[in-house]
């Protein structure tokens, strides 16, 4: 909990970074930290818009998690955990066909199987993640995720076209048209253009913001035990490894630091404990952020100090019931607009982790890997096992692992 001076504590001389466990001056610092809060702030609370969850308590534990990731990291490696977008659709299908409580159980299960994943790397490294979940398997797990849930933002552009359309137009002028964190934050952007539209429209209702106090405990609410919602959430363990994994490497890369690789096994343990005490409480499940990662590679501060400021910040507005019942009046149409380009955009992270690995799509292993697991994602197939209910992400997630491992074994016997 301590951070030496970097420097004077007011410039960063050229070619240098602020590392891990260095600082600038505390307003300095708190400014940097208030970067952070406007990177995460756009993704972080549009998780429970799109899912139903309360915004307040999601951006309560989300500031919770980062203050234990900081710690059980040894407060060496820098990182918010905002909502993770990987649990729309298993949180979506579940409350569906149970409740939220249900949907919190998933939750649990899926952050404490992290958890135990993150322990298990501690103890033999990372080495058997690399064999079972190749880059063709990742990308194709990760593409479906995101492609799956076409349907839910198709559904909430037609609801109101044209605040959909100006929204997206919004996000799509604020990314070519600007650089740096601005147009890192054209979602968020986005989202205040397409909400005024909707206000100049006479969509909105303010009628709950009115009524909601300016200070208070976020809304609490707790799982029920629910196994038949649990395969839908495995897959997605499977997701957190690959994001909390690259962003450990991604980190230690910028700084030039390769011993913060260490730290992947208390990562994945902070990232599991951390879903799950979000789980019990009913905020939103959470990931390590690549957005928080761009706005470090633009000021070249990676100072954990800031994060703690993120943390506090975000604990502080999810101790505003005023500001979750603003939240809550966005529209549709808006929330359309926005997840049109975003469930895209979380598709293609799938693409450019196989474009990025150089992955060989003349090789059927990989052909079929990925063609059987998207159908079956996108298509959304659904199979039942007694009380289980096993979604397209689930399956096409079991698919692309079988798959690939299946092939190759035939491979090497005919070999």
């Amino acid at each position: 909990m301590s951070w030496t001076l970097h420097g004077d504590g007011r410039t960063i001389a050229e070619g240098d970074v602020v590392r891990p466990g260095e600082r600038l001056s505390w307003p300095r610092t708190i400014g940097f930290g208030g970067q952070h809060v406007v990177a995460m702030f756009g993704a972080t609370f549009l998780v429970p818009l799109l899912t139903g969850f309360p915004p307040s308590t999601t951006l309560f534990f989300s500031g919770v998690g980062t203050i234990l990731f900081l710690l059980l990291t040894g407060n060496r490696l820098p990182s918010y955990l905002g909502s993770s977008f990987a649990f729309i659709a298993p949180i979506q299908a579940s409350m569906q066909s149970d409740d939220m409580a249900a949907a919190l159980f998933g939750l649990v299960v899926t952050g404490l199987l992290l958890a135990a994943v993150g322990a298990l790397v501690i103890v033999t490294g990372t080495r058997w993640i690399e064999v079972l979940m190749p880059p063709v398997v990742t990308g194709a797990i990760i593409a479906l995720i995101g492609l799956n849930l076409s349907g839910a933002a198709t559904d909430n552009y037609k609801s109101a076209p044209w605040i959909a359309t100006i929204t997206l137009a919004t996000i799509i002028v604020v990314a070519v048209a600007f650089r740096g964190l601005i147009a890192r934050l054209s979602i968020l952007i986005g989202v205040v253009v397409g909400y005024i539209a909707a206000a100049i429209g006479g969509e909105l209702d303010f009628s709950a913001v009115g009524d909601a106090a300016w200070i208070g405990w976020p809304e609490f609410t707790s799982p029920s035990i629910t196994w038949s919602v649990v395969p839908m959430f495995l897959p997605v363990v499977l997701v957190l490894v690959a994001e909390n994994v690259g962003h450990v490497r991604s980190v230690a890369h910028l700084t030039e630091d390769p011993s913060l690789n260490q730290k992947t096994g208390p990562a994945l343990l902070a990232d599991g404990l951390a879903t799950s005490i979000a789980g019990m409480g009913g905020g939103s499940a959470t990931t390590t952020y690549g957005e928080n990662i761009g706005v470090m590679t633009a000021t070249r501060v990676f100072s954990t100090a800031a994060y703690w400021v993120a943390a506090i910040v975000a604990i502080a507005l999810g101790m505003s019931p005023k500001f979750g019942a603003l939240l809550n009046t966005i529209p549709s149409g808006v929330l359309g607009g926005v997840t049109v380009a975003l469930y895209g955009l979380i598709g293609l992270i799938g693409v450019k982790i196989w474009m990025d690995n150089h992955v060989d799509f003349t090789q059927p292993i990989n052909q079929y890997t990925a063609a059987i697991a998207l159908i079956i994602g996108i298509g959304d197939l659904t199979l039942s096992a007694g009380d289980m209910t096993f979604t397209g992400i689930a399956l096409g997630t079991i698919a692309a692992v079988v798959v690939f491992h299946s092939m190759r074994l035939l491979q090497r016997l005919r070999a």
